[in-house]
C-alpha cells in the first residue's frame, strides 16, 4: 500500500496524500518496537531519547535535524537489513552519504522491492521516501524473525430478540420496584400464612391427575415464565419478635468470624514467616552477589569513565578536523583563483593582437603627425602673407606722408 501510494513528482496528487508519510510513520514506530529496536540500536549508539510517532516525516511544522537523521536512518536501515539475513556492514557518521544510500537501495532491491527514486530523494534523512525504504525493511525483517500480523477478533453482536428481551425486562424490574414501593406505602403485603392457606387445596378443587393438559408449547412457556418472573414477589409480614432472629442471626455470623478468623490468623503467620524467610534469603543473596560484582561494577566505572574522556577528546579532535577541512576549502578557492589570474596573464602574454594594435596605433600617429605638420605650415605661410602685407601698407602710408 505505501507502493501504490507514491506518486512521482508531476503527477497530480490527492489533498490526503501530503499526510501519508504520517501514517506509514506509525505503522513503522510499531514494527520496530515490535524489533526491539531501542535496544538493539539506540542503546548501542548512546541515544537516550526514543523515535516519535513523525521522526521521519518531513513538515515544516516538525523541527528537524537533517544531519542526525540521515545518520539514525542509515544505521537503522544497515540493521533492518541484517536483521532480515543480508549482510551490510553499519555506516559511519562521515562515509560518503552517496554511497551510502546508494547500497541501501541496491539491498532493497535485491529484497525484490521495485525503487522508482533516485538516491538523492533519501539524503535530507526524512520524508516519504525514506519511510517507504524503512517500512519495507522493516516488514522484511519480521518476516524473517517468522512474525506475522492477525486479523482482529470482534465480539459477536447481541441479536435484536435479546435485546428486546432485556429492554423488557428492565423494564419489568423498573414497574416491580414501583409496586413494591407502593405495596409498602399502603401496608398493602401479602402473608405467608394466607398464601399457604390459599396455595391449599379446597374441597371442589380439581387434582393434578384430573387438570386438563395445556396445549402450548413448554418452550414458550419457561419464555413466559422468566419474562414474568420479575412481577413475582412475596413479602412477608412484619413481627415483633423480628429483632430475636436478627440477633441470633449475628451470634452465629459472629461465631463463624471468628473460626475463619483463627483459621485465617494462623495462615497469615506461617505466610508472613515465609516471607520474611524468603525477602532474608534475597537480602542475603543480593549482597553476595553485590560483593562478587564489586570488582566488575569498578571496572565498569572506570572504562565508562575512559570511555567519556574518549568520546570528548573525539570531539573536539573533530571540531578540529572541520576547522582544518574549511581552512582547506578556503586556501583551495584562492589556489583555483590564483590558477585562473596565471592563465588569464599566459594567454595575454602569448597573444599577438596587443602588439597589431600598437603598429595600428604607430601608423596612426604618424598619419596625424603629417597632417599637423602642413596645417602648421599653412597657418605659418597664412601669418607670412599677411605680415608682409602689413609691412607693404605701412611703407605706403609712409611714403604718403612723405609726399604731402
Amino acid at each position: 500500500m505505501a507502493e501504490d501510494g507514491r506518486r512521482a513528482d508531476g503527477e497530480d496528487r490527492g489533498p490526503g496524500a501530503a499526510y501519508g508519510g504520517f501514517a506509514v510513520m506509525e505503522g513503522l514506530l510499531e514494527k520496530l518496537k515490535l524489533l526491539d529496536y531501542e535496544e538493539q540500536v539506540l542503546a548501542k549508539h548512546n541515544s537516550a531519547k526514543s523515535l516519535s510517532r513523525h521522526y521521519f516525516v518531513s513538515s515544516p511544522h516538525i523541527g528537524s535535524n537533517p544531519g542526525e537523521q540521515f545518520y539514525l536512518f542509515t544505521i537503522t536501515a544497515a540493521w533492518l537489513i541484517n536483521t532480515a539475513g543480508r549482510p551490510f556492514p553499519e555506516p559511519l557518521e562521515y562515509d560518503e552519504p552517496t554511497t551510502t544510500v546508494s547500497n541501501i537501495l541496491a539491498e532493497l532491491r535485491a529484497f525484490g522491492v521495485k525503487v522508482d527514486f533516485p538516491p538523492s530523494k533519501l539524503k535530507s534523512g526524512s520524508g516519504e521516501h525514506v519511510c517507504f525504504v524503512l517500512d519495507r525493511l522493516a516488514e522484511e525483517a519480521l518476516k524473517r524473525t517468522g512474525f506475522s500480523f492477525r486479523r482482529p477478533k470482534y465480539p459477536t453482536e447481541t441479536t435484536e430478540e435479546e435485546s428486546i428481551v432485556e429492554d423488557d425486562a428492565e423494564l419489568t424490574l423498573s414497574r416491580a420496584e414501583e409496586e413494591a414501593i407502593e405495596a409498602d406505602d399502603d401496608e398493602d403485603v401479602l402473608d405467608l400464612d394466607t398464601l399457604k392457606l390459599q396455595t391449599s387445596e379446597p374441597e371442589g378443587a380439581l387434582r393434578a391427575d384430573d387438570a386438563p393438559e395445556s396445549a402450548g408449547d413448554a418452550a414458550e412457556w419457561n419464555l413466559e415464565v422468566e419474562r414474568v418472573l420479575t412481577q413475582l414477589r412475596v413479602s412477608t409480614r412484619t413481627h415483633n419478635k423480628q429483632w430475636r432472629s436478627h440477633l441470633e442471626q449475628m451470634h452465629q455470623h459472629n461465631q463463624a468470624i471468628s473460626s475463619l478468623t483463627e483459621d485465617s490468623k494462623s495462615f497469615l503467620t506461617r505466610l508472613q514467616q515465609d516471607l520474611s524467610k524468603a525477602v532474608e534469603k534475597v537480602s542475603s543473596r543480593e549482597k553476595y552477589i553485590s560483593k562478587q560484582l564489586e570488582p566488575l561494577i569498578q571496572e565498569y566505572r572506570s572504562v565508562r569513565a575512559r570511555l567519556q574522556q574518549e568520546q570528548e577528546r573525539y570531539q573536539q579532535t573533530n571540531a578540529r578536523v572541520m576547522e582544518k577541512r574549511q581552512e582547506l576549502r578556503e586556501i583551495s578557492d584562492e589556489v583555483k583563483k590564483i590558477e585562473q589570474e596565471i592563465k588569464d596573464r599566459d594567454s595575454s602574454m602569448s597573444d599577438g593582437a596587443p602588439v597589431v594594435r600598437i603598429r595600428r596605433s604607430l601608423t596612426r600617429l604618424k598619419q596625424e603627425v603629417v597632417q599637423m605638420d602642413v596645417r602648421t605650415g599653412v597657418v605659418q605661410h597664412a601669418l607670412l602673407l599677411s605680415r608682409l602685407k602689413e609691412k607693404s601698407n605701412m611703407t605706403r602710408d609712409m611714403l604718403a606722408t612723405n609726399i604731402t
